[in-house]
């Protein structure tokens, strides 16, 4: 196992992941840093709301590509023989997850990102896609029924280890990928913290657009 080589993919997973789409993005088409605007978050839900689809949607879309790719470096390391089939699984996480750190402390915006769910979702897609699309169903449920990202963003993250658990697609899953799965949920959680509080207190924002209304 080369550990230099490793070492330089790591680095370069956070640097993929510490691309500050929504940030770049407002600054280069809108003049405006996103984290001023609406919740202050540098995501693709805050860019949803204060930029509109267009501008969420290609937010949304880099994010998850950060994510993914940065999972998929583990395949190029495997074609060079820096590491063996059995390890890829592994190195998946380990690089996307990475990378989900490089999005929520990017180096690129001060250290300031947003909450990773679209990053961690291109992780997943990399790691078990089928679940990936199952998640992205119950997503969109409960965003529909609710009107709350927050909320169908942390049901789907609670879905994918509890479904790994529950085999539902009949095969034995991978102790490391339900591992896995249950640190994703922690991670959404933890990154929703404020989010939970205000859900519980009746004050989340609902999935309207607030257009340019500056963050107070």
């Amino acid at each position: 196992m080369n550990i230099f080589l490793i070492s330089i993919t790591v680095v370069v997973a956070y640097l993929l992941g510490s691309i500050p789409t929504a940030v770049w993005y407002g600054q280069g088409f809108f003049g405006l840093d996103i984290r001023q605007y609406g919740s202050g978050n540098a995501g693709a839900t805050n860019t949803f709301r204060v930029l509109g689809k267009r501008a969420g949607t290609i937010v949304m879309l880099v994010d998850v590509l950060k994510g993914y790719t940065a999972a998929i470096l583990s395949t190029l390391l495997w074609y060079a023989d820096v590491i063996t089939e059995n390890e890829i699984m592994t190195f998946k996480i380990v690089f996307g997850l990475v990378a989900v750190m490089g999005h929520l402390y990017p180096i690129f915006a001060g250290f300031k990102g947003g909450k990773g769910v679209a990053t961690l979702l291109g992780l997943v897609l990399a790691t078990h896609p089928e679940m990936a699309a199952v998640c992205i169903g119950i997503f969109l449920l409960v965003v529909i029924a609710s009107q709350y990202v927050s909320l169908g963003s942390i049901m789907a993250a609670l879905a994918f280890p509890v479904l790994l658990l529950l085999q539902i697609f009949g095969e034995k899953e991978s102790p490391l990928l339900i591992v896995f799965g249950f640190v994703v949920f922690l991670l959404v959680v933890l990154t929703h913290q404020k989010n939970i509080g205000r859900l519980i207190r009746g004050q989340e924002n609902r999935t309207v657009l607030i257009r340019l209304r500056k963050k107070r």
